[in-house]
């Protein structure tokens, strides 16, 4: 049976530990707002570009889910994407490979919507969607290989991604942000490093790992006072995440990990 100061130390942690989560979810939801507002501005100013999805707005349901049970439990360490690739794209979780989603994290049976506007080779199938995503399962399946299960994963690690919008041309291929050039795309990376030292600040992170050198870079250029550091993204393209199986990838994520 706990002594009264132990309830007390019990309560008072699962009141910040609500708190980190609140102050998590609302910096979402301003993300999300503000993307939504600047997406017309983006189309008509970033040539690159002829669609735009936002996962937070359409797959808000998983992403909230997300933020709600794992933001909250401790993690100290912070890894960064670019932004939504096929696997955020359809589950609102960043680098959310969907069968590691419902497999793994657990997330299954919320409403995925459809973005305003449907590119024919950029379908959204949710939660259920078939196709897995690379780069999510090599980093989820090491992380529950390592931690046995989601909630252990977030006592230590935490993961965004930078900017929120997935974006591509009139041919559906990927158009990352830092192709993007102009007011607008200036006015994009203002909200995006406005949410990332958000989530930095108020969940006492320690320690930052971009998941590619564009990430990497972002976040150097807003902590100078916590350890930014880097990891190869895992993505299918990369010649060094397929070198060995993926066996070199694995080694150079245990290593920046620490574990």
């Amino acid at each position: 049976m706990l002594s009264t100061p132990e309830i007390t130390q019990t309560m008072c942690g699962e009141k910040g530990k609500r708190e980190r989560m609140d102050t998590v979810l609302e910096a979402a939801k301003v993300l999300r707002d503000a993307a939504n507002e600047l997406s017309h501005s983006l189309l008509k100013d970033c040539k690159q570009i002829d669609w735009i999805y936002n996962p937070l707005d359409y797959a808000w349901a998983p992403h909230q889910e997300w933020i709600r049970r794992f933001a909250g439990n401790g993690a100290a360490t912070l890894l960064v994407g670019m932004n939504p690739g096929h696997g955020m794209g359809n589950t609102g979780v960043p680098f959310g490979c969907p069968e590691q989603v419902r497999e793994f994290l657990s997330i299954t049976d919320l409403k995925v919507h459809q973005p305003p506007a449907i590119h024919p080779k950029r379908t959204v199938y949710g939660l259920e969607c078939p196709k897995p995503e690379v780069s999510g399962r090599r980093i989820w399946s090491f992380l529950a290989a390592h931690y046995g299960s989601p909630e252990e994963v977030s006592k230590h690690i935490y993961i965004v991604n930078h900017c929120p919008l997935w974006m591509f041309n009139e041919a559906g291929q990927n158009i990352t942000p830092d192709k993007l050039t102009g007011a607008a795309a200036k006015k994009l990376k203002e909200i995006c490093d406005r949410h990332l030292r958000t989530v930095v600040n108020e969940m006492g992170i320690t320690r930052v790992i971009g998941v590619g050198r564009y990430a990497q870079k972002q976040a150097a250029a807003i902590f100078s006072d916590i350890d930014v550091d880097w990891v190869p993204h895992p993505s299918p393209a990369s010649p060094f995440a397929n070198r060995n199986g993926g066996a070199d990838w694995r080694t150079a994520f245990s290593d920046v990990l620490g574990i």
